[in-house]
């Protein structure tokens, strides 16, 4: 009668093991070939079956991360058993200490861990009266990345070895699913930064092909006057920051040369800086240039595009002509300067970027703000580092370098070879207002180029008496304009009782000084 009862437990045993042997057959063939996309509904599945087939109450499948955190990513409870805790973070030291050796820990009655793992006992009667439980670590490449937790609520579960070795293979197989999925997170994350940086390289190279022919060839700010050398001291102190600069100045007087100077020396300088000329764009159009669309936004809108702020992400936007942005597009801008984000046009979800922001205007923005044509929280946001560039009239004594200057350039364009030129040409150059700044000389200069024949290069400078140029707001040009006025009513006389210097309240060397700081002449006269 004991060998028939011997023979059964031995058969039962036998049939059991053979059952659990099928069912992890089982549930290693369903992880072969399994999408990636239903790996972590595979494994809870698993768990499930595991859990039933062994009466254990939950089983969970933790994740170990970098700094040793453990993070709950899988688990199947029984109903009415307590959900595991979402992190483990020093609740059960020496448990977690084993983990992260690769120990295998199992304990049929907590109620027996010594005294050294009273916080481990404290976390199963918090847990709601853990009896049992058992964990196997897994490592990959020598590390611990994850471990499987199984724990018995109602009855002292037995862990026999061979039991034990079995879960193991179970647990490479859950193991190496994850790390299938997590080696395919890593390539698709890859492939969507190499995506975006594609489309960023792309967008760069579109933009800096309507850069490629810049107002000046040569890459230097020439100039010696005192008022060009305080704006290249300006350049200096704001370009190692990444606050916003607003650069202020006439049309033709080399904005974007100053914005470039900005850019190179600063830290985003190994980055393209990328120039958006707000009064060139459609009003219909420049929200999709700045900001971005995706496919479908608008009729038309056949493929996805990025804008040029995301172009710009990690360097510089240049913003040509700010104060023909239109209104409605303000705020936008002025949520990207202060918060880094903004969305493209037909997705919702904002989009993160770290751009420094350098505008320019030949406006009066104060006024525009004034007037309703500007948002004044914007020109407030912009007018962080104001720059005023001076028209080229108030540094004439620049004159001969930037000629000079262009026509080295031009010779190398039209391969013609200039020695001189005329004191006539020059003085000519000097004396003119220059209502087009530096674009307009570099016009002037390249027409007298085409035309030359000779190693004498003589330049037409426009009709002086003929120059129409709007008048001047800035402070120098209004006090010129006045001294120019007080010393035609007195026919040039500096000196002397009803001289000018007594009529302005100066010292005649005082005015003498002044005229010379702002090339103040007698064929300046207007009588």
């Amino acid at each position: 009668m004991e060998a028939y009862q011997n023979h059964k437990i031995k058969e039962v045993a036998l049939i059991d093991r053979l059952k659990f042997e099928a069912l992890l057959s089982d549930l290693s063939a369903a992880f072969i070939n399994v999408p990636v996309s239903e790996v972590d509904g595979k494994i809870e599945q698993g768990l499930q079956r595991i859990v039933e087939f062994l009466g254990v109450d939950r089983s969970t499948v933790w994740k170990v991360s970098p700094d040793g955190e453990m993070l709950c990513t899988h688990s199947f409870a029984l109903p009415g058993i307590q959900p595991p805790p979402a992190v483990i973070a020093n609740l059960v030291p020496v448990w977690e200490s084993m983990v992260l050796h690769g120990e295998i820990f199992e304990i049929s009655d907590v109620d027996e861990l010594p005294e050294s793992q009273w916080r481990e006992k404290e976390y199963c009667r918090d847990q709601g009266g853990i009896k049992s439980i058992m964990f196997i670590p897994a490592s990959v490449g020598g590390v611990v990345g994850g471990f499987i937790t199984f724990v018995s609520y109602s009855v002292k579960q037995a862990w026999p070895e061979e039991l034990i070795n079995r879960l193991r293979l179970l647990w490479d197989v859950f193991t190496n699913a994850v790390e299938r999925k997590r080696a395919d997170q890593k390539i698709q994350k890859a492939l969507v930064e190499i995506e975006i940086l594609k489309d960023r390289l792309e967008a760069e190279n579109l933009y800096l092909k309507d850069q490629i022919d810049i107002e000046y060839k040569h890459e230097e700010i020439i100039g010696r006057s005192d008022v060009i050398q305080r704006v290249l001291l300006r350049v200096e102190q704001v370009a190692a920051t990444d606050s916003t600069v607003l650069i202020l100045g006439e049309t033709g007087t080399g904005k974007e040369l100053i914005a470039r100077a900005i850019h190179r020396s600063g830290s985003r300088r190994n980055r393209a800086m990328i120039k958006v000329n707000c009064a060139a764009l459609p009003a219909a159009l420049i929200e999709s240039e700045l900001f971005g669309r995706e496919k479908g936004a608008y009729t038309g809108a056949v493929s996805r595009q990025i804008g040029r702020f995301e172009a710009a992400n990690g360097s510089t936007i240049f913003l040509d002509e700010i104060g023909d942005l239109p209104l409605e597009l303000q705020s936008k801008l002025l949520r990207v300067i202060q918060e880094g984000q903004f969305e493209r046009l037909g997705n919702p979800h904002p989009v993160d970027v770290d751009v420094r922001v350098i505008a320019a205007t030949n406006r009066n923005l104060a006024l525009a703000v004034k007037e309703g044509r500007f948002r004044e929280d914007l020109y407030y946001r912009l007018n962080v580092f104001p720059i005023s560039v001076p028209p080229l009239r108030d540094r004439r004594e620049d004159i001969p370098l930037l000629v000079w200057a262009m026509v080295e350039e031009f010779s190398r364009s039209f391969d013609k070879k200039i020695e001189r030129i005329p004191k006539k040409s020059m003085d000519a150059m000097e004396l003119y207002q220059w209502p087009g700044n530096i674009r307009e000389l570099r016009n002037v200069v390249e027409r007298a180029m085409i035309l030359s024949s000779g190693p004498s290069l003589i330049v037409d400078v426009p009709d002086i008496s003929a120059a129409v140029s709007a008048p001047s707001l800035f402070i120098s040009d209004m006090e010129r304009n006045h001294i120019i006025s007080v010393l035609d009513r007195t026919r040039w006389r500096v000196r002397g009782t009803h001289g000018a210097a007594e009529i302005l309240g100066l010292k005649p060397t005082t005015l003498e000084s002044k005229m010379k700081k702002l090339c103040i002449r007698k064929s300046d006269s207007t009588s």
